[in-house]
Order: C-alpha cells, then structure tokens, then sequence
C-alpha cells in the first residue's frame, strides 16, 4: 500500500510541463538550469499578474483581512502538513480573502505558485506583507541545489514588511544563508491546537514499547535509522515496535526502505503507513510511547511539538531548534557535532540507550511533554501574537 501510495502521489506531481522543464535544466550548468526555468514560467507568471491587474482589488480598511496566496487546503480530512499546518490556525481567526485583504501571509516552506507576483501586486496596493521564515538550504542537506531553495526565500523575505521565525535556530540560519533582514522580526515557536492534540484518556500498555516516526520523510537516515535502533532494542530484549508514518520523498525510498526492514529482520515489528491528516496524527501520537525525530539540524518540527501536546516524550539530536523545542524537560536530545556541511546521526545503540532512559520514567516523562506543550506552543497564544502584529502593521504608513 504504501509504494502505490508514493506512486500516486508522484505522478499527481509529473505534469508534461514539469518534465520539460527538469529535461531540459538536467543539461544545463545550476545557474543556467535556474534562469531557464525562471523563463519557463514566465509565461504563466505574467498572465497571473494580467489577472491580479485586471480584477477590481480594493484596499479594505479596518481590521485584518489576509490572504495565504491561496496556499491553504480546507477540504475536510485533506492531508495537511508542513508550513501549511499553521495556516489552518490562522485562518480559524482571519479567514482569507484571497480578493480584497490589505495583509499578505506567506510561509517559507508552504512559497504559493507565482509568489512574486503576487508579492509585487501586494506592495503596490500598499498592502503590509508578513513572512514566515523555516529553515534554508544549507549545504550539508541541499548541497549544490542549496541556492535553488534560498533564492526564491531571499528575494521574497526582503520584501517583507515584518518576519517571523519559526525559532532562533530559523533565525541564525537565514541570517547566514539569505543575509540580514531590513524590517522588525520575532520568534514565534510553531503552534499546535492543544484541546486536540491531547493525551490519550487510555495510555498504551507499557508492555510493549510502541515507536513512532512521522512526518514528512526527506531523507533515508530519518527513517533507516529509526529502524536499526528497533532492531537494537529487540536484540536486548526489549519488546518494543515501530510505526512509520508519512510520505518518503527521496529517490529509491521504498525499495531502500523494505530492503532495511528486511536485513533488520524486523517485517513482524515495523508498520508502514503513508501521509495522515492532521486528525490522523493525533491518533498515531496517542497510540505511541516515544517519537523518534533524528532529523539533523531540523528547524521547527511540527511532528515534534504535537507529539509534546499528546504526552509523547521525543528522542532527536541536539541539533537544529530541537534543543529550543525539547529543553531537558521528558525528551531525550543525543548529542551530534555542529555543522553546515555535513549531516549527522547519532549511532542506533545511542538511540536505543534513550529510549530506554524514557522508557523507565514514562509516566513522569509524558507528563512534563504535555506541561511544556501547554506552556509554549498553545495556538491561541500563537494566534493572538499574530492578531497583535497585523493591527500594528496596518497602524503604519
């Protein structure tokens, strides 16, 4: 089920302009592979600007009223996921008017089709333009692709008329990739609906060890990894079992991963799911003991500040804004060095030696995940924050 999954979702992606493009750019040197798909959209561009010019815009005055550039999925039960998560909070308390709206919302990780455009078209209307900022291509995760992702950020984050960060690490990070910001700035760690995402009423039987790693799954190691220290935890004779939810987006992810299950021998213990919605999530997260986000250098997990809301103790690396997100406070943080260049893991055995650590102390440490989700990441502070910020916006010239 899962490979036919990715299958599906791959192909809803290949479009024949999007071969074309990717063909034709494979021959090319980076910097002409860029300018050349910069002038393969360009049609599509300035027809999108003929009708932003052509519709009777009107500048509304008074309170807030945004547009996400129509980035944002309402269908119920629609799998949402990434930047696009915190949109749906946002739009609960300013939904969007993708027409008239005098503020323009964009997250970096969730950049809508013809971004700059609409970005342009904004600022010409004297309408106050807000950026949410995640993380960059850094070497050691993009490596030659890296300005592929951050020229698009750069260009967009300096039009801005206020940035918010999604943590410190977000912040240092584009400091050093996408340079300085010229406009005021705040760290808003991401947020999440604390009455939804809860303890379960029922925790699962601390019989069994029950593992999950969810998310959206950029790289094999996040996931290979996760499977090695299953392996380690039964070879010590820990009854313990995985569940992998979400979508693999490296090349060869399904071939590699059942071939890792496999040399594993761990077919019986490890569950393979593919993406969920965020009503999904919660009940993957209350079914588990431990998340296990060994992401290096992630920059505001969404996976990791739902699992703290439903009680769910975190092993991940100290790296990236997990040490922001985590503290000391239930969660395990494996020590890897520092670095831009190169991605690291910590070892299956180091991973499995935390588990454990969580394991002994699982009510005790469940309970300070859930306090440290309630006192940092509620969504009605968040959103609050973000209603104060676009009424002083709107009080500016």
């Amino acid at each position: 089920m899962l490979r036919s999954s990715s299958r599906c979702a791959r192909r809803a992606r290949i479009t024949p302009d999007f071969v074309l493009k990717n063909r034709l750019a494979a021959l090319l040197p980076r910097p002409a592979r860029r300018a050349l798909r910069a002038a393969l959209d360009w049609p599509a561009d300035r027809a999108f600007a003929g009708r932003l010019r052509a519709s009777a815009f009107q500048l509304p005055t008074g309170g807030p009223v945004l547009s996400y550039g129509a980035a944002l999925t309402r269908a119920s039960g629609a799998v949402v996921h990434g930047g696009r998560v915190k949109l749906t909070h946002l739009d609960r308390a300013f939904s969007e008017n993708a027409s008239a709206f005098n503020l323009l919302y964009m997250v970096s990780s969730a950049i809508p089709p013809h971004a700059r455009e609409l970005v342009r078209f904004a600022k010409e209307c004297r309408v106050k333009f807000v950026w949410n900022q995640n993380g960059v291509g850094f070497p050691g995760w993009a490596g030659a692709d890296a300005e592929d992702f951050n020229g698009p950020m750069r260009t967009l984050r300096a039009q801005a008329d206020f940035v918010v960060y999604q943590s410190r690490f977000c912040q240092e990070s584009a400091e050093r990739f996408l340079g300085p910001a010229h406009c005021a700035s705040e760290v808003l760690y991401n947020p999440v609906d604390l009455a939804q995402f809860c303890p379960a009423p029922a925790p699962p039987e601390l019989e069994t060890w029950r593992l999950l790693a969810a998310g959206t799954h950029m790289e094999a190691e996040r996931v290979t990894r996760a499977i090695a220290t299953l392996a380690e935890l039964r070879r010590r004779g820990r009854r313990a079992e995985l569940t992998v939810a979400g979508e693999f987006r490296w090349s060869g992810a399904a071939s590699q991963v059942s071939t890792a299950i496999e040399r594993a021998g761990m077919a019986e213990w490890v569950r393979l799911r593919p993406a969920y919605s965020q009503a999904e999530a919660v009940a993957l997260l209350q079914g588990s003991h431990v998340l296990l986000h060994l992401k290096y250098a992630d920059p505001c997990p969404t996976a990791v500040v739902e699992a703290l809301a439903c009680g769910v103790p975190v092993v991940g690396s100290r790296s990236g804004g997990l040490p922001e997100l985590l503290g000391e406070e239930g969660s395990e943080l494996l020590e890897v060095p520092a670095s831009w260049l190169v991605r690291f893991y910590p070892a299956a055995d180091v991973v499995a030696d935390a588990v454990e650590n969580v394991m002994r102390v699982w009510p005790e440490a469940s309970g300070r995940a859930r306090a440290r989700a309630v006192r940092l990441f509620g969504h009605e502070p968040w959103v609050c924050r973000h209603g104060e910020l676009f009424h002083e916006l709107l009080r500016q010239p």
